[in-house]
């Protein structure tokens, strides 16, 4: 697992006055807790811009203000509503020794013999499963072989997942994760016209704090 750090310092500038900052290069993020204050601090915005895009919803990083780390998980990130650039992060600091709730991306892996063999069309239906453990414990994703993915119908459901020991499943253990359908069979998504793009991760409203 990579040890990320972020280097930040802590902000007393808030509301409007913060696009003044992120003219000058700097990133407004927050960082709360349980047993933290909000703390809302400043981050350098092109490191972050460089680093926060591979970092999952799972995956530990510290943050480094003024010398005093908090390990934390990114909780939500704002961007631009037309640049789609970066301008607020949300950090959930968390203790090494309490159990958390988390979401856990997950990846799929390898080839159906489905496919291969009757054309069949892998269809992903779960993006990331729900999980509590302790932070140390926390996986950065899971992985979901299609080996056993033999016939047109086949599917994986959450409980078939094989998880690292003193993680526990959250989501809904009949669910389905990855299924296989016969080919012709048009995945239909329900997107309204003329629908406001979509700016914040997680379905946060754009503030300034």
């Amino acid at each position: 697992m990579e040890n990320i750090e972020l280097k930040a310092t802590k902000r007393e500038v808030t509301g409007k006055q913060v696009k003044a900052l992120r003219r000058e290069g700097k990133l407004p993020a927050i960082i709360y807790g349980r047993h933290l204050s909000p703390l809302p601090i400043l981050l350098d915005f092109h490191n972050v811009s460089r680093v926060l895009p591979g970092v999952t919803s799972s995956q530990l990083v510290t943050v480094n203000v003024d010398g005093t780390k908090h390990i934390v998980l990114v909780r939500e990130k704002q961007r631009h509503p037309v640049k789609g650039n970066l301008i607020h992060v949300d950090f959930l600091a968390v203790s090494m020794t309490e159990k958390l709730k988390a979401n856990v991306v997950i990846e799929i892996q390898g080839e159906a013999p489905a496919v291969k063999n009757f054309g069949g069309v892998v269809v992903p239906v779960l993006e990331e499963l729900e999980v509590e453990c302790l932070p140390s414990e926390l996986p950065e994703k899971i992985t979901v072989g299609l080996t056993n993915l033999n016939n047109i119908g086949d599917a994986v459901h959450v409980k078939d997942l094989a998880l690292p020991s003193g993680v526990v499943v959250l989501t809904d253990s009949d669910e389905v994760v990855v299924l296989v359908k016969a080919p012709g069979v048009e995945e239909v998504e329900a997107v309204a016209e003329g629908a406001e793009p979509e700016v914040i991760e997680k379905g946060k409203k754009e503030e300034e704090v």
